[in-house]
């Protein structure tokens, strides 16, 4: 029995994820992928994404039904059950045997075919379970515990002794729909070119450049295909445009490229240099980021062959990305509770290195998408601690510039403050949660 295309490329990409911890947000948007019809990238996009919001969900379920230990299963046995078990549970289109006949089928692709008796059985058991309405996923006491449910314990335990229960529940809530898809954009006729090929779009809530999308499918169009726009969460683009005006801006972690990008266009008769640590991102940021007034350098922030300072500096820091789970669910899984110290410590050294980079009165950007106080305000205190020779802005006075520009779309900017921070957090706000400040050189 043929399996559907949408399947086999679901199956593949969640395989790749935890054999090689790719992100799916690549892998759905690979060029191999390219071939797919738009429904078969509609559901394989739904089925890799469901699978990982709801994955100790799934596993808890599928464990009930299982009569060998769970950690003995092959990853493809596992993927498999896992991909049938959110078909039946949360995808009420999808007639239950489709979703067993599927994830049998897919288990004989893989060559294991010695267990699509043991799949087959599992899924059918379960496909006399309990349904979860879309009344049940969206509110109510039920939906609460299946969120809470869908993220590590201890991630859920950190977040409520930080930010209290009823943000936690908003955070959790958050991460388990999919995100807006949100573009930076101010040309009328790019806006009239997406129109025309069915793709319209609404204003941003955050930002007046910011737009997404009310329908259609902005990867599939000619200006994403040639890198005419890319897509970037409303608080990331907020955090380029803190970095403000110079002469010569520093973009230390630059790839992908899409602050890069901002810094670029609001600096246009300025050098903007991007440097990232990894040669290949750096090879794909030259072609994300094609701008004039960008030179990229493929090196580590914490020995840069740069002899010149520089009067605006942004870091966008490796770090946890807990902010952006509902985009990478996948850091979920992956994140352990010993990373964050790691992280830490990284951080620390880097934004160190980044502030010997500043001139004389020149300012410096550090942010992170993580919500971990440890790899945020934790990290600024050390460091400020160690270089007495900046000063923390308010980000308020930031923001009022922004707003007098043009540029802030939002009347409540309390709302984005946390102290002397921006602080954006998942279910509070309808975007990314990042966290982003603002340093001065005396």
């Amino acid at each position: 029995m043929p399996v559907s295309p949408a399947r086999v490329a679901a199956f593949e990409i969640l395989l790749r994820i935890d054999q090689a911890d790719s992100y799916a947000s690549e892998l759905l948007h690979a060029q191999r992928l390219a071939k797919l019809s738009r429904e078969d990238h509609g559901l394989s996009t739904e089925l890799v994404m469901g699978v990982l919001r709801w994955r100790s969900v799934l596993d808890q379920r599928i464990s009930e039904y299982l009569t060998q230990p769970f950690a003995k299963l092959d990853l493809e046995v596992l993927t498999a059950l896992r991909l049938g078990a959110y078909q039946m549970l949360f995808l009420d289109r999808i007639p239950n045997h489709a979703a067993v006949d599927g994830s049998v089928e897919l288990i004989k692709r893989a060559r294991k075919r010695s267990a699509a008796g043991m799949v087959n059985a599992v899924l059918r058991r379960l496909s006399n379970d309990f349904h979860f309405s879309q009344q049940q996923r969206e509110g109510g006491h039920p939906a609460e515990q299946l969120q809470l449910a869908a993220h590590p314990q201890w991630l859920v335990e950190r977040w409520a002794e930080v930010y209290g229960a009823e943000v936690t529940e908003k955070i959790c809530a958050y991460d388990q729909l999919a995100p807006k898809t949100t573009i930076r954009i101010n040309d009328c006729e790019l806006v009239e070119e997406l129109r025309r090929e069915g793709v319209t779009l609404k204003p941003g809530s955050l930002l007046t450049s910011a737009s997404s999308a009310d329908r259609g499918y902005i990867t599939r169009t000619k200006a994403f295909r040639e890198r005419r726009l890319i897509i970037q969460d409303e608080a990331s683009q907020l955090v380029a445009l803190l970095v403000g005006k110079g002469d010569s801006l520093l973009d230390c972690c630059a790839a992908p490229g899409g602050k890069t990008r901002i810094l670029a266009e609001q600096n246009p008769k300025s050098s903007v240099t991007a440097v990232e640590l990894h040669p290949h991102r750096a090879a794909l940021l030259k072609k994300l980021v094609p701008l004039e007034n960008v030179r990229v350098i493929s090196g580590d922030v914490r020995r840069l062959p740069l002899a010149m300072k520089f009067d605006r500096v942004l870091l966008d820091a490796p770090c946890s990305g807990t902010g952006t789970l509902a985009r990478n669910p996948e850091i979920k899984w992956r994140l352990k509770l010993e990373d964050i110290p790691r992280l830490q410590a990284y951080q620390l050294e880097i934004l160190l290195s980044a502030m010997n980079q500043v001139a004389a009165r020149g300012r410096l950007v550090y942010s992170t998408c993580s919500l971990e106080p440890e790899e945020n305000s934790d990290v600024i205190e050390k460091a400020l601690s160690a270089n007495s020779s900046f000063r923390v802005v308010d980000c308020r006075d930031e923001l009022l510039r922004l707003k007098r520009e043009g540029e802030l779309a939002t009347e409540d900017m309390d709302r984005l403050l946390s102290g002397p921070y921006l602080r954006t957090i998942p279910g509070v706000h309808s975007y990314d949660g990042f966290f982003a400040a603002v340093l001065e050189r005396n």
